[in-house]
């Protein structure tokens, strides 16, 4: 991060930054005017028929980006992306990002925005942060679509027999309201539905979202939502979209949606920005669709993964590589040297104060994530994301740590320099590419049972020592195996903040045991989610949210969003 005392906001500079029309960066890619759809002069969304089109063009190489566990306030991983892909730019590489859409609950809570930052930013991050394209509002209407039509069957005489006491299927928001978590519906006589329990998830928690992300194309997009679990019936049954029969009209309105966003940076790079999953409670990766679009068109990809390597990255290589025949040529572990220090034991307010002796504690942590990339067989670099109060004593640890290691490392100061901050960590990175053979496998084989898949990632992932499961869990394993339903993925739920399911605890702890409460059918997805800890797939607003700083000026600029 910048060491200048007069520091610009990111949405300062950002508004300060020049634009360039959305057909001038779609032409270094090959794009025309014919193969776009324009939202206004600078987003467009890539066609169906262009996408088809290249795809017997070569594959580029694939870049992932990762982190160890972060702090509350993050650590920079989109920024690092950007930097990254803006110093592959600047050094003559035919290279694209691909990157997820915001969601407004961590934009109006805790985050203020996610588009990058300082001068590694993807733009217009303003309307990027906020309704975009609006996918994600067609996600949200197509989730409560959904829930409208399977209560009215049950109002209209349930020929399915749904067992109103057993709906999976919540409605959903793209806000952080914990006040719908748990609600009661159909109140206020007969002609009102049936009475019953129900609840909101976040939008990015539906599973429509990483039905979304994880679909080829319409025809896959319209089965996996045929496959999708609402309800089970009085036989206790699994009842799915495909049996309600209306897989057909949740397509259409999601199917502009489903076209990737084109995009650009500070430095005009071009940005493939779509989907929007969380990893800490769903599978955390852009779309198939904009990844596999993008290694079509440049010779590299720079994408990221939510959070640590202990959730995104460890979905992005047992979920979506292995569905969508993905393999990454490098990983890039994002490190900051002050969340280092807050696993080594340091307290966030402190975080500034030179700590030495707590920076040596908290390597612990990024070793682990080494560690659990090296299991996937693929080569990596630490990336040191440099930040005002790090100092010449803590970064020399770091980077002596890493070499006496025999693992490559490169300090970025994307933030500040843009591009030209992240030259060094581009030239790590394509060297790592050059003189490596990825060996990459997923940790698991889909035939092991879902207790088995679940322990490997405890063991080998977070490094804890077992599982426990509650009564409901256990029945549910039971139930789904009976389903047929135990070869596939799992999808862990579990906080971002420790290795383990207990945020409080930091660093690398161990034998520890990760109790999972919950197991959820995403058939559509192609995934079983294990819910542990304390997760909830409806978050709550801090005690004073970024939203209390936003506004709008008289010219329609927007101000607050950093």
């Amino acid at each position: 991060m910048s060491t200048n005392k007069m520091v610009k906001s990111d949405i300062e500079i950002a508004q300060q930054s020049t634009l360039l029309p959305i057909k001038d960066i779609a032409k270094k890619i090959g794009l025309t005017e014919d193969d776009l759809d324009f939202y206004g002069k600078y987003k467009a969304k890539i066609s169906f028929e262009k996408i088809h089109n290249v795809q017997t063009n070569t594959d580029g190489k694939l870049i992932l980006v990762t982190s160890i566990n972060p702090t509350p306030a993050g650590e920079g991983k989109s920024t690092v992306t950007v930097g990254l892909s803006d110093a592959l730019h600047s050094i003559g590489k035919k290279v694209m990002i691909a990157l997820r859409e915001p969601s407004l609950g961590p934009t109006m809570g805790m985050k203020g925005g996610a588009t990058g930052g300082g001068y590694s930013q993807v733009l217009p991050m303003e309307d990027i942060n906020l309704h975009f394209t609006g996918d994600i509002h067609a996600i949200t209407t197509a989730n409560n679509a959904l829930a409208a039509l399977m209560d009215n069957h049950i109002q209209q005489g349930n020929q399915l027999q749904i067992d109103p006491r057993r709906i999976v299927w919540k409605r959903c928001l793209d806000l952080n309201d914990r006040a719908l978590r748990e609600i009661v519906i159909g109140l206020g006589g007969p002609g009102q539905g049936v009475p019953r329990e129900d609840g909101f998830d976040i939008t990015v928690a539906s599973e429509i979202m990483a039905v979304l992300c994880l679909a080829s194309d319409l025809q896959d997009l319209k089965l996996r939502l045929s496959k999708m679990v609402i309800a089970y019936n009085y036989d206790k049954q699994p009842v799915t979209v495909g049996d309600l029969g209306v897989e057909g009209a949740l397509a259409l309105l999601l199917k502009e949606a489903l076209k990737p966003n084109l995009v650009q940076t500070i430095e005009h790079t071009p940005a493939l920005v779509h989907g929007g999953p969380f990893a800490n409670i769903a599978h955390g990766c852009n779309s198939v669709m904009a990844t596999k679009t993008a290694l079509k068109l440049a010779d590299y990809v720079v994408t990221e993964s939510g959070f640590g390597a202990d959730l995104g990255a460890e979905k992005f290589l047992n979920i979506k590589a292995r569905s969508a025949g993905l393999t990454p040529s490098a990983v890039v572990i994002v490190a900051t040297i002050r969340a280092l220090k807050m696993h080594g034991g340091v307290a966030k307010n402190e975080l500034s104060d030179e700590n030495v002796a707590a920076l040596e504690a908290g390597l612990e942590n990024l070793k682990k994530h080494v560690e659990t990339v090296e299991r996937f067989g693929l080569p990596f670099v630490v990336a040191i994301n440099r930040f005002t109060s790090d100092t010449k004593s803590e970064i020399s640890l770091l980077q002596n740590w890493c070499e006496k290691n025999g693992i490559s490392v490169a300090l970025t100061e994307v933030w500040e320099k843009g591009g030209q901050g992240g030259i060094e960590l581009a030239r790590k990175v394509l060297d790592v590419i050059e003189n490596s053979h990825p060996a990459f496998k997923p940790l698991y084989k889909l035939e092991s049972s879902l207790e088995e898949k679940i322990r490997t990632i405890i063991q080998q992932v977070y490094g804890g020592k077992d599982v426990d499961f509650s009564a409901q869990a256990l029945k549910q394993l039971n139930d789904f195996k009976q389903f047929g339903w135990d070869k596939l993925p799992v999808c862990m739920a579990k906080t971002q903040y420790s290795l383990s399911d207990d945020p409080s605890k930091l660093g690398r702890p161990r034998d520890f045991i990760v109790h999972v409460r919950e197991l959820k059918p995403k058939l559509g997805a192609g995934f079983i989610v294990a819910i542990t800890g304390d997760i909830m797939t409806m978050p709550g607003l801090p005690k004073r949210p970024a939203a209390y700083n936003m506004d709008v000026d008289d010219k329609g600029r927007a101000i607050g969003l950093f």
